[in-house]
């Protein structure tokens, strides 16, 4: 099991030593450690396991709760639990968690995702900027998924025109895509002559035998209705290499690594169908009725 492959970081992570500190090294003979974090616990702690990324530690505590934290020990929040749960194991990228109940004789599976704060500074909007729900998609122009999910998406948008906005983020997927890279920077040189939707919409266009063509984007392009001398100017910039690489550092930022992949007001949207996303369209307008608009830390640019 995971949790066989999981035990051996325990004697790597240090529970609740001392408040965290700076990193102390030590040596005994031909032994040698270091102290990476340690950290006070709010409760006893009962048992733990750690993503294989290394990138969030959940313990179980006597308080009935997962406590879960980055790997320098910042907290990110809770998860209630029975009282009984005496163990707990997770999936590889911390998206499942399974729980043990010795009270109920019991085993749980539960999904696991974290909300994100995603910079959409610079990014296409469609709908209105002060629209209070934002669906950031991150998308991949030769993905059959992304394909499928691009006319749902605008279809959200026009039917809730106050209330909701989508905004673009590139994660092109050039190991198994590739014709990805060059369209993501298609786009982006086409959102410099203000027409990304219209370009968007002539790549999805593209079935697959058409993307086996060499024109394949330039035929797009003139479709969209580009000016194409600056068009092919603007496809093979830096600036727009640079732009595109920060869509796909945001996208690791927000442990994306698959498309396409969605968030509304940055809660991860694990169910893509329609009335999955209209429900949390409603949760998301009800939650962004309580906060100050000045809460939504975006600031895009709306094509």
């Amino acid at each position: 099991m995971l949790k066989k492959l999981l035990c051996c970081s325990f004697l790597l992570i240090p529970f609740q030593l001392q408040a965290a500190g700076p990193a102390s090294q030590s040596s005994d003979g031909p032994v040698n450690w270091t102290i990476k974090a340690s950290w006070v616990l709010p409760a006893k702690p009962l048992d733990f396991v750690q993503s294989l990324d290394n990138k969030k530690v959940f313990i179980l505590t006597e308080d009935a709760a997962v406590h879960v934290f980055t790997a320098e020990g910042k907290k990110l929040g809770k998860v209630p639990v029975d009282p009984g749960v005496s163990a707990i194991d997770i999936a590889p990228r911390g998206e499942m968690l399974y729980l043990l109940n010795d009270q109920a004789s019991s085993y749980t599976a539960m999904d696991i995702s974290f909300n994100q704060q995603i910079d959409l500074t610079g990014a296409p909007i469609l709908g209105k900027e002060d629209a209070p729900v934002t669906i950031v998609a991150f998308s991949d122009f030769q993905c059959p998924y992304c394909i499928r999910i691009a006319p749902e998406l605008t279809k959200l948008q026009t039917t809730h025109p106050d209330m909701v906005r989508i905004a673009f983020k590139h994660l092109p997927l050039t190991r198994i895509h590739p014709q990805a890279e060059p369209a993501a920077r298609a786009a982006i040189a086409a959102q410099k002559q203000g027409r990304f939707w219209e370009m968007h919409d002539a790549l999805f266009a593209l079935d697959e035998s058409a993307w086996t063509q060499a024109d394949a984007i330039e035929t797009a392009a003139k479709k969209a209705g580009l000016d194409m001398a600056r068009f092919v100017t603007d496809w093979n910039s830096e600036e727009t290499r640079m732009k595109l690489a920060k869509d796909i550092m945001d996208a690791q930022n927000a442990d994306v690594n698959a498309t396409p992949s969605l968030f509304v007001n940055g809660k991860p949207a694990q169910d893509r169908s329609s009335e999955a996303l209209g429900k949390m369209i409603a949760e998301a307008r009800a939650t962004a009725q309580l906060q100050p608009s000045a809460d939504r830390a975006t600031s895009p640019e709306e094509q």
